[in-house]
């Protein structure tokens, strides 16, 4: 089953490129390197948080033999990010594993698959983007590749944009239902990712709650690509431009 969702949530172009090259990964694009390689880690961090999290849990790792609780917790790692299942009470994690969670949720699967989330890609360009700005490099490289400045300012916008949608709706669903935090903020990512856990918020609360997270799953389906159709179709030659000036930052 986890390969099942592991391919599903990796992205079309990634299993094309598989199919096409096969094993030779220096004829590899580099958005397929980017999303095996940040897959990759993404799955043994999360799996490798879980343990620590759970392993004494009883009422979830902790009452598993040791390697089930290895299987589960990489399972957990898996579908967070897209599938939705559980296999163990989602409840009963702990507060450090459902945020863990929170976070591999929003994040999500490839560009162009059935998982939701901002996209692995978007997620892992960032990262370069912030690594690069901390040696100090004029350009942001992956894989042998240059990523222009265009790319940088979308895969932004889609996260800032998502953590804005968030917020609001966290705050919403703390407002209209009394929730805490944590739970708020599980939900509303679970929502707007289309993954489809819950805590058992979204059976206890009323229909208020209910309407906002309907609400975060039509625009986690439509939101990013919509997002990003309007930043490329909109792009426009400048007619003039100002002149620069840096703010101070920090």
């Amino acid at each position: 089953m986890c390969v099942a969702i592991i391919f599903g949530g990796i992205g079309f172009p990634v299993l094309r490129t598989f199919a096409i090259h096969k094993f030779k990964w220096r004829m590899w694009p580099m958005h397929s390197k980017l999303m095996i390689s940040a897959t990759a880690v993404l799955l043994v961090l999360g799996t490798m948080m879980f343990l620590v999290f759970e392993w004494s849990n009883p009422r979830t790792l902790g009452a598993l033999p040791e390697t089930a609780r290895l299987h589960s917790a990489f399972f957990h790692s898996v579908q967070t990010r897209t599938a939705g299942f559980n296999s163990v009470d989602t409840a009963s994690l702990n507060e450090e594993s459902l945020l863990v969670s929170t976070i591999l949720m929003f994040i999500g699967g490839g560009s162009a698959s059935t998982a939701g989330g901002i996209k692995v890609s978007t997620f892992a360009l960032l990262a370069f983007v912030i690594w690069a700005e901390i040696r100090g490099d004029r350009d942001v490289n992956m894989f042998g590749r240059r990523i222009s400045e265009d790319s940088q300012r979308q895969a932004l916008t889609v996260a800032l944009v998502g953590v804005g949608v968030l917020a609001a709706a966290t705050l919403a669903l703390m407002t209209l239902g009394g929730t805490g935090l944590t739970a708020a903020a599980f939900e509303a990512v679970s929502a707007l990712s289309t993954v489809g856990l819950s805590t058992g918020v979204t059976g206890t609360e009323g229909s208020a709650t209910q309407i906002v997270l309907v609400f975060l799953m039509f625009i986690g389906r439509l939101g990013p690509v919509v997002l990003v159709a309007a930043i490329v179709l909109r792009t426009r030659p400048n007619m003039f431009r100002f002149p620069s000036e840096r703010p101070l930052i920090g």
